[in-house]
């Protein structure tokens, strides 16, 4: 505790023991306000780590936010995301007059390719003589404006009839050729199976919208069927492009690794019970040709990824998960990578790096603020 002096106290000393004095309690006051800034920010550290978020992941401006509600998703910003995209064209309200032409722009280049439905629009010469009188007109170049169309998708029955004959003697029966059912005595067809996938596993959209979606054209599929098909067309034709993929992952020499819990209902066990999503991906340095495979497991057991990984020889980014270093501790040709955003998480937490948000902005580009 700092010795407190009186005015009379004060009053009685020399002037090189005040200015001793005076160096000695600034001095602990730069100290003080040292320990209360790092108190601050270990404070703030805490309520981050209480009340924020743990992910990792970082807001993309155009990302649309998502919850979900009742197994619903419900989209927050999804209009907000469109209308202030910084690239959006603006829509002119009224009909543009003939100008001369412009460079090509984005509208412009947006329609190229796309097949034109041209609608005339003409006037008799009844109707020019009553305006101008006879031979009181003459043609001008046609006013021409383009919009888009679009026309929803239309559902509709695929009969095949194949010609059966027998022989009269042998009572041998052959039948035209027909192209394979996907699946033997199910409805679906490979367009349909495939407009569910894409509806589903691009567009997001669950099942149970596309059963929604399908009774609003008349068609009456349950989402048990789709999910289904989904799971058998997966298990007998995608099941053969994920093992080349999977070969094809070996080719690289920088992989990345991950794992996050999964809730399955109905897997044999009780309820609740955590299962493990892993995924193996290439870099984002290789932009051409990137692959992403997923595979679920019930367990986060080591044996997962060392039977994944097995053909593997390079080095594999990861988090802190002991697992990694497990199998890197087994084999030579494998080299485990520490992940940045876990490395920052490390220093935060030990106080050396800022977590104002100005500091937080710049670790997102790539700086990061040191405490001296």
């Amino acid at each position: 505790m700092a010795l407190k002096y009186t005015e009379e106290q004060l009053n009685s000393l020399d002037r090189e023991t005040l200015i001793r004095l005076f160096l000695s309690q600034q001095e602990q006051l730069e100290n003080i306000d040292h320990t209360l800034q790092l108190v601050l920010e270990q404070t703030a550290d805490i309520k981050r780590h209480r009340f924020g978020r743990s992910t990792e992941k970082h807001e993309i401006e155009d990302q649309i936010s998502f919850m979900e509600v009742d197994g619903k998703v419900v989209f927050f910003n999804e209009s907000e995301a469109v209308v202030a995209e910084e690239n959006a064209l603006e829509e002119p309200e009224g009909v543009s007059h003939t100008k001369p032409k412009k460079k090509q722009g984005k509208r412009e280049e947006g329609l190229e390719g796309l097949p034109a439905v041209v609608a005339e629009h003409s006037m008799t010469d009844g109707e020019l003589e009553d305006k101008f009188g006879k031979d009181g007109w003459k043609q001008l170049p046609d006013e021409v404006y383009r919009r888009y169309s679009f026309t929803p998708a239309k559902i509709g029955v695929e009969e095949h009839h194949v010609k059966v004959c027998a022989g009269k003697e042998t009572e041998e029966v052959v039948k035209a050729p027909h192209p394979q059912t996907l699946l033997r005595g199910s409805l679906v067809s490979p367009s349909l199976e495939a407009a569910v996938m894409n509806a589903k596993y691009v567009n997001a959209a669950p099942l149970y919208r596309q059963e929604q979606e399908f009774e609003r054209y008349g068609l009456h599929i349950s989402r048990q069927n789709m999910a289904n098909w989904t799971i058998q067309c997966a298990d007998r034709c995608l099941a053969v492009l994920y093992d080349y993929l999977h070969e094809k992952l070996y080719s690289y020499h920088v992989l990345q690794a991950d794992e996050t819990p999964v809730l399955v209902n109905k897997d044999g066990r009780p309820a609740g019970s955590k299962s493990y999503m892993w995924v193996y991906r290439t870099g984002r340095m290789h932009t051409e040709r990137q692959i992403v495979l997923y595979e679920y497991q019930k367990t986060r057991n080591a044996s997962h990824p060392r039977e994944f990984l097995k053909d593997f020889n390079g080095v594999c980014v990861t988090d802190g998960y002991q697992v990694y270093h497990t199998i890197e501790g087994e084999r030579e040709d494998l080299r485990v990578a520490g992940c940045w955003s876990h490395a920052r998480r490390r220093l935060i937490s030990h106080g050396f790096v800022k977590t104002s948000r100005k500091c937080r902005r710049k670790a997102r580009r790539g700086k990061v603020s040191i405490i001296p």
